[in-house]
């Protein structure tokens, strides 16, 4: 029987690529035609996508957490004899390259150039744009025909465009780390679709510091993840902030539960989210055991963020910043940003006293809630951990 590949789809118009998320299947499973195989994550949504063939999947051939063009080959299925891979439509088929189709040019004169994103770029010319960081010169590169082609790329290196004058023995290059790429995917996805506004408030952190003063002793949470139990708790009202954008771009996807994403810093400057999944549903005592195990787990296995990890919180405080904007990590809708505590002058009487203080930062996207309710959020996390009893 044929053994042909299994290929990302082209799931929407200009979509270049996509993050391999899961999968569903396992090699050896009998697999029918549009049964769910594995979950893609693209600019805009998170998607089950179905097998394109009836037959038996032989094997994955990249691992999840990869970032993939469209039309790139992630398995492999035995099929009945006469089954054909897959068109275009879900990727090239058999040898073809996938190749992004863009807007044909304007007719000109043959002598004069067009741009290149009016051209196609084959996978080729991408990839060796890559390889020289001039992707995002690409509109710059003169074509002299339908295809921009590496020797269209050398021409205009060769004229003094790019960074041709910095030879190659002054640099080295180095591949980003797994946790990297997407976390870069997912910051790309955020500032493509997000439209991010960003409030604060100083928060009294004094019940908090004497909670963790007591709980110190005994090896219980830290201040850190107090916070995040009383994050917990306001989503629990504020359903704006257990939701995302719906793919049709009209609608809310609003989770029932709080999957509380917190995020985690790893050797080397590397950063991974940590999930604690239902945490609306525990008791305070369970949540601190999950948030231990699933920071502890993140450390070991990677990213926990999915679809349903709306929020995430950062203790910059940890790396001794006081203040920090939060960047939207896609496909969360909002970051909390928690910082190092101080003294904060406050007024009493003719005099002042001092009072334990930290500035609580919250980026979110104004198409999934407005300024009046992220203030009201923001307040209610503010009420409860100035509250705080242990």
């Amino acid at each position: 029987m044929p053994v042909i590949s299994v290929r990302i789809p082209q799931l929407g118009e200009g979509l270049q690529e996509a993050l391999l998320v899961e999968f569903l299947k396992n090699p050896g499973d009998t697999i029918g035609r549009d049964d769910p195989i594995y979950v893609m994550e693209t600019d805009k949504a998170t998607t089950d996508v179905e097998s394109p063939y009836d037959g038996t999947l032989v094997e994955w051939t990249v691992e999840p957490g990869t970032v993939l063009e469209i039309g790139s080959e992630i398995g492999k299925m035995e099929v009945a004899e006469g089954v054909k891979e897959m068109p275009v439509g879900h990727g090239p088929s058999d040898n073809e390259s996938p190749e992004p189709t863009t807007t044909e040019p304007t007719p000109t004169s043959t002598a004069e150039p067009v741009r290149s994103t009016r051209v196609m770029i084959p996978p080729k010319t991408r990839k060796y744009l890559k390889e020289l960081n001039l992707l995002d010169a690409v509109d710059q590169i003169p074509c002299s025909g339908k295809k921009l082609m590496p020797e269209d790329v050398d021409a205009f290196i060769a004229s003094g465009g790019g960074n041709a004058e910095i030879s190659s023995d002054q640099y080295t290059v180095e591949p980003l780390p797994k946790s990297q790429i997407v976390l870069n995917y997912r910051l790309g996805r955020g500032a493509k679709a997000c439209i991010p506004v960003t409030v604060m408030t100083d928060i009294n952190w004094t019940q908090v510091a004497e909670a963790r003063k007591s709980a110190r002793e005994s090896g219980g949470p830290t201040g850190f993840a107090m916070a995040c139990w009383a994050v917990v708790q306001s989503l629990k009202n504020h359903a704006k902030f257990r939701s995302v954008m719906n793919a049709d771009g009209n609608s809310l996807k609003v989770f029932h539960r709080v999957n509380l994403g917190v995020a985690v810093a790893l050797p080397g400057d590397e950063m991974v989210t940590a999930v604690i999944r239902d945490s609306d549903e525990m008791s305070e005592t369970e949540f601190y055991q999950a948030f231990t195990e699933q920071i502890s787990a993140a450390r070991d296995t990677g990213d926990q963020a999915d679809e349903s990890t709306t929020v995430t919180v950062s203790n910059i405080g940890k790396a001794g910043m006081k203040i920090g904007i939060p960047a939207i990590v896609a496909p969360a809708v909002a970051t909390l940003a928690i910082g190092e505590s101080f003294a904060h002058p406050v007024p009493d009487g003719d005099s002042f006293r001092f009072q334990t203080t930290v500035t609580a930062t919250l980026s979110f996207d104004h198409r999934i809630a407005n300024g009046v309710g992220a203030a009201n959020f923001m307040s209610e996390v503010k009420s409860r951990i100035e509250a705080f009893e242990a």
